[in-house]
């Protein structure tokens, strides 16, 4: 493939007949904690579990990383929401 200029690009990898195929990592599922544990409950008054799902500055973290399903996300964000309101939690950490 050629640039306008003329000049010739090349990919990062080797050009070794041996790693033709690039390497897949293994992504482990994330299990909705509060799916598999029934007896768990999401409650605006309980501060310091909901502080497991907001960062250090205080933002709440996304799906991806808490790997909750999407019903127990959305709690999760009402109650933060909740406890910040009343003062359980901060805003933002400064």
């Amino acid at each position: 493939m050629a640039d306008k200029k003329g000049a010739r690009r090349f990919n990062n990898r080797n050009n070794n007949d041996d790693d033709s195929m690039p390497r897949q990592r293994k992504i482990k599922k994330k299990v909705c904690a509060f799916c598999a544990d029934k007896t768990l409950v999401i409650d605006y008054k309980e501060a310091d579990k909901i502080k497991k799902f907001t960062s250090e500055k205080g933002k709440i973290l996304p799906r991806r990383v808490t790997g909750l399903c999407a019903k127990h996300q959305r709690e999760v964000t009402l109650a933060v929401k909740r406890a910040r309101h009343i003062g359980l939690l901060p805003y933002t950490v400064e």
